[in-house]
């Protein structure tokens, strides 16, 4: 799967939500899913990168992106419903999310720990998977093949000290996916999730900011993995939770 080649045109006419795209693995995975074809909805905060992206895509001869900032910690459920109706409205179609967007804050005890730090990383880790999947669901029924791809993290398999909010968010992402993906079961939408792994990420420089970069693997490197799991070839792969790097 890491070494996975996708076929010329895998993706195309499809209309894929890439959230977290501005940047790193995000970045690699919607400039990825628009060489091969797909129409790239682009998420992130930063409205400069967005722009950015969305020309080098443009650049390149790529399908036309759509770009849908907004800060995934203060959006509520009545903004998620008006962000499935624009998607609706103005491409007719959504056929996959890769939910890559996230936050770490800082490593710290339990102990110390504030309460607007847990909350923050339960809202944008969590509690926004779980309200932009449930507002896009309808969406992705009408999809010939739909495709969720959750995020998660060495952490979320292993709990380790000083992780606390951000490793039970990713705890919670592996049962989050698996419930969806049995209730899914039978249906034309499949969900997985992926451990990118160490990659060479800003997220990362600031979890382990004196190991060697050189030894990282790049948010490219992964990539084959973004591809085969939105393409037609995965789909009877459902409810897995997947290493990008083996």
């Amino acid at each position: 799967m890491k070494n996975y080649q996708a076929p010329e045109n895998h993706l195309k006419d499809r209309v894929i939500l890439v959230t977290g795209a501005s940047d790193g693995i995000g970045k690699a995975i919607a400039i990825a899913y628009a060489k091969a074809g797909a129409t790239v909805i682009l998420h992130g905060r930063d409205i400069e990168r967005l722009e950015k992206l969305y020309d080098e895509i443009v650049g390149q001869g790529y399908p036309q992106p759509a770009m849908l900032p907004f800060d995934l910690n203060t959006t509520d459920e009545q903004e998620y419903r008006n962000l499935a109706s624009v998607i609706a409205n103005d491409l007719g179609r959504l056929d996959g999310i890769v939910h890559n967007a996230g936050v770490l804050e800082e490593l710290t005890p339990i102990e110390h720990t504030s309460i607007k730090s847990w909350n923050k990383i339960m809202q944008v880790n969590l509690n926004s998977v779980f309200a932009l999947t449930k507002a896009c669901l309808p969406l992705l029924k009408e999809a010939p093949s739909a495709s969720i791809i959750t995020t998660s993290s060495g952490v979320g398999r292993q709990g380790r000290a000083f992780w606390g909010a951000y490793s039970t968010s990713k705890f919670a992402i592996e049962g989050f996916t698996q419930v969806l993906a049995d209730e899914l079961e039978g249906t034309n939408i499949r969900a997985n999730c992926v451990n990118p792994g160490a990659t060479l990420t800003k997220m990362r420089a600031i979890a382990f900011p004196a190991e060697d970069k050189s030894l990282l693997k790049t948010p490219e490197d992964i990539v084959p993995v973004y591809l085969y799991l939105m393409g037609d070839d995965s789909a009877e792969i459902n409810g897995q939770s997947i290493s990008a790097q083996g």
